[in-house]
Protein backbone atom coordinates (compact mmCIF):
# COMPACT_ATOMS: atom_id res chain seq x y z
CA UNK A 1 0.00 0.00 0.00
CA UNK A 2 1.41 3.82 -0.92
CA UNK A 3 -0.19 6.84 0.88
CA UNK A 4 -0.56 9.23 -2.17
CA UNK A 5 -0.30 12.90 -1.09
CA UNK A 6 -0.99 15.54 -3.68
CA UNK A 7 -0.56 19.19 -3.80
CA UNK A 8 0.10 21.91 -6.06
CA UNK A 9 3.70 20.75 -7.57
CA UNK A 10 2.65 17.00 -7.87
CA UNK A 11 2.02 13.89 -6.03
CA UNK A 12 4.07 11.94 -3.14
CA UNK A 13 4.02 8.30 -2.71
CA UNK A 14 4.94 7.07 0.85
CA UNK A 15 4.96 3.46 1.09
CA UNK A 16 3.40 1.92 4.21
CA UNK A 17 6.98 0.37 5.16
CA UNK A 18 7.89 3.67 5.67
CA UNK A 19 5.59 4.86 8.15
CA UNK A 20 5.57 1.84 10.12
CA UNK A 21 9.80 2.02 10.40
CA UNK A 22 9.40 6.05 11.09
CA UNK A 23 6.76 4.93 13.80
CA UNK A 24 8.59 1.98 14.77
CA UNK A 25 11.97 4.19 15.33
CA UNK A 26 10.20 6.77 17.44
CA UNK A 27 8.32 4.31 19.85
CA UNK A 28 11.74 3.01 20.60
CA UNK A 29 13.30 6.00 21.35
CA UNK A 30 10.52 6.45 24.42
CA UNK A 31 11.46 6.32 28.12
CA UNK A 32 10.03 2.59 29.57
CA UNK A 33 10.18 0.58 26.12
CA UNK A 34 12.57 -2.46 26.11
CA UNK A 35 11.94 -3.06 21.88
CA UNK A 36 9.21 -3.39 19.15
CA UNK A 37 7.41 -6.61 19.10
CA UNK A 38 6.42 -9.12 15.90
CA UNK A 39 2.77 -8.26 15.69
CA UNK A 40 2.24 -12.02 14.46
CA UNK A 41 4.76 -13.95 16.70
CA UNK A 42 3.75 -15.21 20.26
CA UNK A 43 5.13 -18.29 21.04
CA UNK A 44 4.14 -19.80 24.51
CA UNK A 45 3.17 -16.51 25.96
CA UNK A 46 6.88 -14.39 24.92
CA UNK A 47 7.29 -11.95 22.36
CA UNK A 48 10.62 -11.86 20.00
CA UNK A 49 12.36 -8.63 20.20
CA UNK A 50 12.77 -7.16 16.57
CA UNK A 51 16.05 -5.83 15.85
CA UNK A 52 16.33 -1.80 13.79
CA UNK A 53 15.93 -3.12 10.51
CA UNK A 54 12.93 -4.74 11.94
CA UNK A 55 10.89 -2.31 12.97
CA UNK A 56 8.28 -2.57 10.37
CA UNK A 57 7.10 -6.16 11.58
CA UNK A 58 6.00 -4.59 14.94
CA UNK A 59 3.60 -1.73 13.31
CA UNK A 60 0.22 -2.10 11.71
CA UNK A 61 -0.59 0.74 9.59
CA UNK A 62 -4.10 1.10 8.34
CA UNK A 63 -5.63 3.69 6.12
CA UNK A 64 -9.57 3.68 6.10
CA UNK A 65 -12.13 6.79 4.71
CA UNK A 66 -8.70 9.05 4.62
CA UNK A 67 -8.11 8.02 8.18
CA UNK A 68 -4.74 6.85 9.02
CA UNK A 69 -4.59 4.48 11.93
CA UNK A 70 -1.11 3.13 13.84
CA UNK A 71 -0.81 -0.30 15.83
CA UNK A 72 2.32 -0.84 17.65
CA UNK A 73 3.13 -3.42 18.86
CA UNK A 74 5.61 -2.75 22.24
CA UNK A 75 7.72 -4.71 24.89
CA UNK A 76 7.91 -2.42 27.99
CA UNK A 77 10.56 -2.34 31.08
CA UNK A 78 10.18 -4.24 34.05
CA UNK A 79 8.91 -1.57 36.69
CA UNK A 80 7.57 1.44 34.16
CA UNK A 81 3.61 2.85 34.78
CA UNK A 82 2.50 0.45 31.01
CA UNK A 83 -0.21 3.66 31.03
CA UNK A 84 2.37 6.52 30.99
CA UNK A 85 4.55 4.78 28.56
CA UNK A 86 1.60 4.19 26.54
CA UNK A 87 0.82 7.47 26.57
CA UNK A 88 4.54 9.10 25.78
CA UNK A 89 4.68 6.36 22.63
CA UNK A 90 1.10 8.11 21.04
CA UNK A 91 1.81 11.64 21.56
CA UNK A 92 5.68 10.59 20.08
CA UNK A 93 4.37 8.97 17.16
CA UNK A 94 1.60 11.26 16.26
CA UNK A 95 3.59 14.10 16.68
CA UNK A 96 6.65 12.59 14.17
CA UNK A 97 4.21 10.95 11.88
CA UNK A 98 1.96 15.05 11.47
CA UNK A 99 4.72 17.21 11.30
CA UNK A 100 7.50 15.11 9.37
CA UNK A 101 5.13 13.08 6.54
CA UNK A 102 2.30 16.09 6.72
CA UNK A 103 -0.10 12.93 7.50
CA UNK A 104 -2.90 13.35 9.62
CA UNK A 105 -3.11 10.63 12.15
CA UNK A 106 -6.70 9.52 13.70
CA UNK A 107 -5.37 6.89 16.39
CA UNK A 108 -2.38 5.25 17.58
CA UNK A 109 -2.99 2.25 19.50
CA UNK A 110 -0.52 0.44 21.69
CA UNK A 111 -0.19 -3.34 22.14
CA UNK A 112 1.75 -4.27 24.93
CA UNK A 113 2.93 -7.59 24.38
CA UNK A 114 5.48 -8.36 26.82
CA UNK A 115 7.29 -6.94 30.11
CA UNK A 116 11.21 -7.65 29.82
CA UNK A 117 13.98 -7.04 32.77
CA UNK A 118 15.68 -3.49 31.22
CA UNK A 119 19.49 -4.84 31.68
CA UNK A 120 22.07 -1.65 32.84
CA UNK A 121 25.17 -2.50 31.47
CA UNK A 122 26.74 0.73 32.82
CA UNK A 123 26.46 -0.70 36.25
Amino acid sequence: MTLEIKNEFGSIGISEDVIATLAGSTAVESYGIVGMASKSQVRDGVSELLGIENYSRGVVVELKDDQLTIDLFIIVGYGVKISEVASNIQGAVKYKLENTLGLEISAVNIHVQGVRIINNESE
